[in-house]
């Protein structure tokens, strides 16, 4: 379900369609005791970037900018499904692009990042009580680079694609060896995060299969799956809500405000809206 921009009536109504088939189809709006636990004693925060940190997705954005957005638009849906290997989606989409330097430098100085509502405020909260925050996203180093330096993550806790260029600064590839190039990658970021670190539990955000795969052993140990819904978000292409995704997560949030309040010990069960 795609929640489109609309009147402020229409909008709300369809936020309570969302949560409506969500608990139709028992999805878990409301975090267990033991997820709760693991929230407040989780070491570390892993993140999806695209449609969970920022509002967008970042490549779809650049092949609007490309003018290539509806044929990479279908293929990212295609792969955040699950339905694809990442690996092949991304080459296919990059395929498509094909990007220069120049091309995605004139794309960073137009586009500043989307942070979705309520991210500032919860990795605030998460630094304050001393867990870690990492970014693991099948997105680009180089649109994600900025973001975690305006929010004072520290580069080095970013996984995330790197875009080759020739001498010329042509595309000529990406790196097959970043971790979340290929399927499971993600999950594969998070057991090294998990072991570099030596944390005991992590929790994992994100909203496509891609993030959930991350809950697999030695990964992450819960997994929580929002729908970031806000006005401005939708200025910026929507925020889908994916019932196979969302069956799957230990909690699915309509509002990263939710997982703020818990981590402070709030247990409210109100969805809120995201504004």
């Amino acid at each position: 379900m795609t929640i489109d921009q609309s009147s402020d009536e229409e909008y709300d109504d369809r936020i309570k369609a969302a949560i409506a088939a969500a608990e139709a189809a028992g999805v878990k709006l409301q975090p267990s005791p033991d997820v709760l636990e693991l929230i407040r004693s989780a070491d570390a925060f892993t993140f999806d970037v695209d449609s969970t940190f920022c509002a967008d997705e970042s490549i779809d954005e650049i092949a609007a900018f490309l003018g290539v957005g509806e044929q990479v638009a279908a293929l990212t849906a295609k792969a955040m499904g699950g339905t694809v290997l990442f690996q092949d989606a991304l080459a296919e989409r990059l395929g498509v692009m094909h990007p220069s330097r120049d091309d995605m430098q004139r794309f960073l100085d137009g586009h500043p990042p989307q942070i979705s509502p309520g991210i500032p405020q919860l990795v605030a909260a998460l630094k304050a009580s001393g867990k870690q925050v990492f970014l693991v996203s099948g997105g680009f180093r180089l649109v994600i680079h900025p973001i975690a330096e305006m929010l004072g993550i520290p580069i080095d806790h970013v996984f995330a694609n790197t875009i080759l260029f020739d001498h010329d600064g042509a595309y000529d590839g990406f790196d097959p060896e970043e971790f979340p190039s290929r399927s499971g990658g993600k999950a594969e970021a998070v057991q090294h995060i998990k072991q570099k670190h030596n944390f005991k539990t992590v929790v994992m955000v994100g909203d496509g299969m891609t993030d959930f795969e991350a809950r697999a052993p030695g990964g992450a140990d819960a997994f929580i799956g929002p729908a970031v819904l806000s006005r401005k978000a939708l200025r910026y292409g929507g925020v889908v809500y994916r019932e196979t995704v969302a069956k799957k997560s230990d909690w699915y949030v309509f509002s990263i405000d939710q997982i703020t309040r818990a981590l402070a010990g709030d247990h409210s069960s109100s969805h809120g809206n995201g504004r």
